[in-house]
């Protein structure tokens, strides 16, 4: 199946596999399998090959397909470090996009907060939770692993007498040394949008 996002796509692996090919594999970090890489993406089994994206068993024509590709393509050797956590309005370049993060990315969760609250650990196995070690205040504080070396914590606030439902996504620290500031931005909208396919 082919989409408008498939030139970028193949662009982008032909990129990442002529560029790191002895490396993509360490750097990712993935499996390798064939001509292929294995990991998971979006809470997803995904396998990346210099042609296509599978996740889930299905090819990623559209937007996580890019995002994943575009990982591929901006592999490094540095490792997350996770700790302390940024907003996104706190990485360079970032102005443009901020609208659009909070609107894709924590606005939508507001109404499935006592949900994802309920649901917090089938979404933690899923999308790659880990306990976190610092101190974050909020009802409820999530941290899950979109992509390996990229994490994002999201804190939530149930509602009350006195105040509404709220939910706010902080990113790694380095999180951009492995997408640029748009990736990072969808890569916060397909994450939630994966939190609230999980809520049954």
């Amino acid at each position: 199946m082919s989409s408008n996002y498939m030139p970028i796509i193949q662009a982008n692996l032909t990129r990442a596999f002529d560029a790191h090919t002895d490396r993509l594999a360490q750097w990712l970090p993935a499996e390798e399998d064939r001509d292929g890489l294995i990991f998971r993406a979006f809470g997803a089994h995904c396998r990346v090959t210099p042609d296509t994206v599978i996740l889930g068993g299905r090819e990623a024509t559209g937007p996580r397909g890019v995002i994943i590709s575009l990982y591929l393509k901006h592999a490094a050797a540095d490792t997350c470090i996770a700790e302390p956590w940024r907003a996104f309005a706190e990485l360079p370049d970032s102005r443009p996009y901020v609208g659009a993060f909070a609107s894709h990315t924590e606005t939508p969760l507001v109404p499935h907060v006592a949900k994802i609250a309920a649901r917090q650990e089938v979404i933690s196995n899923a999308l790659a939770g880990a306990p976190l070690t610092g101190r974050l205040s909020g009802d409820l504080v999530l941290q899950v692993t979109p992509l390996p070396k990229i994490r994002l914590v999201y804190i939530f606030y149930l509602a009350d007498e006195d105040f509404p439902a709220s939910a706010k996504c902080l990113l790694s620290n380095n999180a951009d040394k492995f997408l640029p500031v748009d990736g990072l931005a969808d890569v916060g909208e397909y994450t939630s949008r994966a939190m609230i396919s999980l809520l049954g």
